[in-house]
């Protein structure tokens, strides 16, 4: 985060990919109406939309812009999650416009990646119109999330990234300790899992998420919007867990140098935002919030 009248809209004459329409492209996928509505700012920038709800922003000149605050978070671990331009294994549960898939491949070429995206007529339609480059070693399958972890070899990943939405919101199986005991398997001995997580007052859904990671792994940051963590206003926040400690000072100084400043908490500040919140188990599993009417406007 962040549909089926048949056909897809395509604004004759340019060539598909973006670079000679700039219309709005549509067409309903398995998970609704799925938009892809031009940037006015970038010639062949996209952003795509599930329902109305924003999921994810490309650039095809710019395989490096994030244009989404909690993909520039993640982005940040990837930049720090090994030395600049080594190849990485990452293997993304959510495959949206594969932007973090583009970004890593534009930044660390070589590098293997594996995207599990449950809506494969959202996949074909955003490969027909924003297409991956030639090259890059992204392999897509089709499937839920869950069951696509199972399908890789222990300790496969340097890093997982959760970005799983139905709609807007994260099913209730992806949210869990067995869930993310099936992540920790699939990571290398020092690798990172990411998650974009969603949620807003009285934040109970981000608290169980933290408490959870905390549960399977030995370190964790949370990097998010101060007013989110505040519980003034719905919003994304990003989960890394890992068994060793993260770059807490450099996502710190990152994530405050953002166009849109964010903190990271780490050790007994984030004890403390979790407040007593106990880990989520699948037999107690719901998914996450929706978001308020009116958010995406």
């Amino acid at each position: 985060m962040a549909g089926r009248a048949k056909g897809t809209r395509d604004s004759g004459g340019g060539r598909r990919g973006g670079r000679g329409s700039r219309e709005a492209l549509s067409t309903p996928v398995a998970g609704g109406l799925a938009q892809l509505l031009p940037d006015p700012d970038r010639p062949r920038g996209w952003t795509l939309l599930l329902d109305g709800a924003p999921q994810s922003h490309v650039d095809l000149d710019d395989p490096a812009h994030l244009g989404f605050e909690y993909q520039r978070r993640i982005g940040h671990l990837l930049d720090l999650a090994a030395p600049p331009g080594k190849p990485l294994r990452v293997l993304h549960l959510g495959g949206g416009a594969l932007t973090l898939a583009r970004y890593t491949a534009h930044t660390r070429p070589r590098s293997e990646q594996q995207a599990v995206e449950a809506d494969g007529e959202l996949t074909r339609f955003v490969r027909e119109h924003v297409p991956l480059e030639r090259g890059w070693r992204i392999r897509v399958r089709e499937g839920d999330a869950r069951a696509g972890l199972g399908k890789l070899p222990t300790g496969w990943a340097d890093l997982v990234v959760a970005d799983v939405f139905s709609g807007a919101r994260t099913p209730a199986h992806l949210t869990t300790v067995e869930f993310l005991a099936a992540v920790r398997r699939v990571l290398r001995p020092g690798g990172w899992y990411a998650a974009n997580i969603a949620d807003g007052p009285p934040l109970r859904h981000l608290r169980a998420q933290v408490a959870t990671a905390a549960s399977v792994f030995g370190e964790l940051c949370l990097l998010s919007d101060p007013a989110v963590l505040r519980g003034r206003r719905f919003g994304n926040s990003v989960l890394i867990a890992g068994d060793g400690e993260p770059p807490v000072a450099e996502l710190t100084r990152r994530t405050a140098s953002d166009p849109h400043p964010g903190r990271c908490e780490h050790g007994r500040a984030l004890d403390a935002f979790t407040g007593g919140a106990r880990p989520v188990t699948d037999a107690s599993a719901v998914a996450s919030p929706a978001p308020p009417e009116g958010t995406f406007r």
